[in-house]
């Protein structure tokens, strides 16, 4: 049995691909919640065609406060030492594996249950590193545990196969990221396309990290850098909810909605945010999973990053910012040079990785 551990809506998007291979092979598996993210989580199974999780780990609002984070995690940590069959089901076996995703806290509790119940756990999109212990944080800490909790490790790519070469266990090169296959999903569906009226020669922004809204002077910082790319062109800006928090919190959110160059948004369903995407110039983002889609799509795109552990698109359509502004000024400037053909992949990941799941007897 595989039973697939997801909290963020980011890890669905990543991982309903490998959901919807298995579904056409029909093999069956647990889709666990932890519920890190709930409010989004359901249009995304209707935007993949997928049942709702068998087991909920965590009813309640998204969490997005240090104080919820705690006794969301705890709450989870105490059902894996004390309630494995209620996390895993009464049919759970020694050859079940537990396919945790990314880097977030969902991906640390997914690794910490199935360890605790004796079960193989596999990290899919292993081996990404930045190499900066607290940056990004938690994420890079959370890696460095969930390698060590790990047994399969499924990589996207040879930089991430090489910087598990100490790390123990079976390594597979899935030769890209499963984003492509919800990608390819996406951008063949019907009935999902975003009006474009009065959108000519406009850019997206989606920014959401902690990195950059966990104080007033990181806050600060993006507003500006915002406000530079809006002397230029219009933004939408796609509001997250810890986004909205910390931009009341410190008195920039008014700031932002009284320029006229910035339209706030609420998040969209993913299929309807790549319908928009396709119709933008160009993505401001702090996401990794952005990122990825911007080099498949061949989109322009600017991180406000300090670094990022990726490297699609690096040195080609993707220009990370180090919070400079002369950065930023020239991305703004050249950005039409750096769009790129789609880029395309000879065979899908998430394919690749049921292989495995059904090559080393996970399924039964």
């Amino acid at each position: 049995m595989i039973h697939i551990v997801i909290g963020t809506k980011a890890q669905l998007i990543k991982m309903a691909p490998i959901m919807r291979e298995l579904d056409h092979r029909g093999i069956r598996y647990r889709y666990l919640s932890t519920g890190q993210h709930a409010d989004t989580i359901g249009d995304l199974l209707t935007n993949f065609n997928l049942n709702p999780a068998e087991a909920r780990l965590y009813d309640g609002d998204d969490i997005v406060s240090v104080k919820s984070t705690i006794f969301w995690f705890f709450r989870l940590f105490f059902l894996a030492l004390f309630k494995r069959r209620k996390v895993f089901g009464d049919e759970v076996n020694k050859n079940d594996i537990v396919l945790v995703h990314g880097d977030t806290l969902s991906t640390l509790i997914g690794a910490i249950m199935g360890r605790v119940a004796g079960l193989k756990v596999g990290h899919v999109e292993s081996g990404l590193r930045s190499f900066r212990l607290f940056h990004p944080f938690p994420e890079e800490i959370t890696r460095l545990l969930v390698f060590r909790l790990s047994h399969y490790f499924f990589c996207p790519d040879d930089t991430s196969m090489k910087n598990l070469k100490n790390i123990k266990g079976v390594k597979v090169n899935t030769g890209g990221n499963t984003l492509y296959d919800a990608l390819t999903l996406a951008l063949n569906a019907r009935g999902t396309e975003v009006s474009s009226e009065k959108m000519d020669g406009f850019a997206i922004a989606t920014l959401h990290r902690y990195e950059n809204f966990s104080s007033v002077s990181s806050v600060a910082r993006i507003v500006n850098l915002l406000e530079i790319a809006a002397s230029r062109i219009k933004l939408t800006f796609v509001m997250h909810k810890p986004t909205i928090k910390a931009l009341k919190k410190y008195n920039l959110y008014t700031r932002l909605s009284n320029n006229k160059n910035i339209i706030l948004v609420p998040r969209m369903d993913y299929f309807s945010f790549i319908s928009i995407v396709g119709k933008a110039e160009f993505l401001i983002s702090d996401g990794g999973s952005n990122q990825e889609e911007c080099f498949y799509l061949g989109k322009p795109v600017l991180l406000l990053r300090e670094t990022s552990e990726r490297q699609e698109g690096i040195g080609e359509n993707c220009v990370v910012s180090h919070y400079d502004a002369s950065i930023v000024k020239d991305f703004l400037a050249s950005y039409k040079k750096l769009a790129r053909a789609k880029h395309t992949l000879s065979q899908s990941p998430s394919s690749k990785i049921v292989d495995v799941c059904i090559e080393h007897d996970m399924t039964n």
